[in-house]
């Protein structure tokens, strides 16, 4: 098929996350004119680095760290040349960030940080597999002293941003092809849906698919994970684009079944319908310790509710595996249980979203499509392993447990969840995608959740690692193939959705713009108008925060600042960060008002 190139550049990078941004930039600083293509619309865009902790996999010892790698890739066979580079990219990282992203980084094990005011246990999340040799060299570094604020993504992002000469940025587009050259099967560009157009661009050095994996695709899900559906905690837009095209690039697969998870209880949360991201909440024993039990379609027992929870895996017979997927899973409690729920000073939102009550077990049952006599006879189990004081179902400590008493009887439904995958096509150490005889496909590179080097067991932080060791061979590599001789109808073509995004605003004499770069996305900019010293009106003039509980925040803060006249107000729980920004960015236009 002869193509009618309306664009040509150097190198093509599709997908705009941490491993896109890195191999982007580091293609144009070895001189290499780059388009940047990614699925999401503007400031959606960052994939799974937008969303995770912002924790960077390091290594204080590199014999050490590979000998933990080599242990968490086990059984699995993993070529050792890619683990040296890996585990060698993880020793020098603070190097890395030093030197190429600018930051003084913050070590979690060495310096003094006070992990306590963080939702999430780093301490204990340093070491995922302390009975591994080598763990305890492993650390976790920050861009600077906090947490799940997007911090590391806005810097990747703004990199990218800086080199708009070089890089030219296509959002809200999709890749559906790669284009071969019919001679000598070397990848020399890809066709871009853009517009409603499909749009033929050509790559004289080759493409980067940097796509991330497939987690919301319910077909790959049910091909390789065995899953129905799993609810996202990250992204919405990784749905498997990379896949598709790697195989249609002749691609070799590897470990497509791997995926990681995480949750109140390992491997769920509370259900969300299909398209929304699941709520992320730990330290939670209220919804593990107690009168309560997680019960799959059966009515018997799911899980050991407390057990550890290593990226959403349990302990099974010695490996440590995310739980098996199943369509009906409820957390059933009883009124002693749903009263210390209650008590929580503010339990988070949503998590009632589903609760139902009854009189009885077997009412109980009837509402959640369970067999009453199994759910009645899991009750009394559980109530029998308290009075003999060991849980002989899943081991549970018996001091984490409460007889269920009479009802009435709760039941919320829960969901199986999912952070990333780590499946995709197989490459090498030169960050080059292999075919099924182990040889490179001629420019064509891969890095990031596309086929991570994470082949079993998961170390909280080894992916953001993994995007910004091998973002960075992908695209120095890249930048040094050779030219594929393309004719295209001009080079360049400037379009770039990262700049003069925003509209000019006409303001009033009573009106005020103020900006924070404080929440998830990008920027929040707010018109504030006031009456004298009373806030009259905000309106949220432009915006970039998460699809789900974010949302909320953009409506209710503006209101109560307006009724409390005062910036002072209570943060949308679960979207805090959010909340800040809003509250900032208002700060900021009365400050303009003086």
């Amino acid at each position: 098929m002869k193509h009618e190139y309306k664009a040509k550049y150097d190198v093509i990078v599709l997908g705009f996350g941490g491993a896109g941004a890195t191999a982007a930039r580091f293609a144009a600083d070895k001189g290499a004119k780059v388009l940047l293509v990614d699925s999401a619309p503007y400031g959606h865009e960052g994939g799974n680095t937008r969303y995770c902790i912002q924790l960077v996999g390091t290594a204080d010892n590199y014999d050490e760290m590979l000998k933990y790698y080599k242990q968490l890739s086990e059984p699995m066979d993993e070529d050792e040349k890619l683990q040296a580079v890996y585990v060698k990219g993880m020793a020098n990282m603070r190097s890395y960030l030093k030197k190429y992203l600018g930051v003084n980084p913050v070590s979690v094990r060495h310096d003094k940080l006070d992990t306590s005011k963080y939702a999430f246990p780093l301490k204990k999340m340093l070491e995922e597999f302390p009975e591994f040799d080598g763990a305890n060299t492993f650390d976790f570094s920050l861009v600077h002293e906090g947490i799940a604020d997007s911090a590391l993504w806005k810097i990747l992002r703004k990199k990218v941003q800086n080199r708009n000469n070089k890089i030219d940025v296509w959002l809200n587009s999709r890749a559906k092809h790669l284009i071969k050259d019919t001679e000598d099967g070397t990848i020399i560009g890809a066709i871009i849906q853009r517009n409603g157009q499909d749009i033929s661009v050509a790559a004289t050095k080759g493409v980067v698919l940097t796509l991330g994996g497939y987690e919301n695709s319910r077909e790959m899900a049910q091909a390789y994970l065995n899953s129905q559906y799993l609810a996202p905690f990250g992204t919405l837009y990784n749905k498997g684009d990379g896949i598709r095209l790697s195989i249609e690039a002749g691609a070799q697969l590897w470990h497509m079944w791997n995926y990681e998870s995480a949750g109140l209880i390992p491997g769920l949360s509370f259900y969300t319908k299909e398209g929304s991201r699941a709520r992320l909440v730990f330290g939670n024993p209220q919804f593990s310790h107690g009168s309560i039990m997680t019960v799959a379609e059966d009515g018997t027992r799911y899980i050991k509710e407390n057990g550890s929870n290593r990226h959403g895996h349990v302990y099974n017979h010695g490996r440590w595996d995310v739980p098996n997927y199943h369509t009906n899973i409820h957390l059933i409690f009883d009124q002693a249980q749903y009263e210390q729920i209650m008590a929580l000073p503010k339990p988070f939102e949503g998590y009632d979203e589903t609760l139902v009550k009854a009189d009885s077990i077997t009412e109980l049952a009837k509402q959640i499509n369970v067999p009453a006599d199994n759910l009645k006879r899991t009750v009394k189990d559980f109530n029998y392993f308290v009075e003999q004081g060991r849980d002989y179902q899943f081991g549970r400590d018996v001091k984490t447990m409460r007889k269920f008493r009479e009802g009435p009887y709760y039941a919320i439904k829960m969901i199986n969840t999912v952070l990333n995958t780590q499946g995709g096509p197989k490459r090498n150490s030169k960050a080059q995608i292999l075919d099924g005889e182990n040889k490179p496909i001629r420019h064509l590179y891969g890095a990031g959740e596309l086929g991570g080097v994470c082949v079993n067991n998961y170390q909280t932080a080894c992916n953001i690692a993994e995007c910004l060791i091998f973002g960075k061979i992908a695209g120095e590599n890249i930048a040094a193939e050779k030219d594929k001789e393309i004719d295209a109808s001009q080079e360049m073509n400037g379009q770039n959705d990262l700049l003069n995004h925003g509209e000019n605003i006409i303001l009033n004499n009573n009106q005020f713009l103020g900006t924070s770069h404080a929440g998830m996305g990008d920027e929040i900019k707010v018109c504030v108008t006031t009456d004298g010293n009373k806030i009259k009106d905000i309106e949220i003039i432009e915006q970039n925060e998460s699809e789900d509980i974010g949302k909320k925040a953009l409506k209710v803060i503006p209101q109560e600042i307006i009724k409390a006249n005062s910036t002072q107000v209570d943060v949308v729980t679960g979207a805090t960060r959010t909340s800040h920004a809003i509250q900032d960015a208002v700060s900021k236009a009365l400050k303009n008002k003086h």
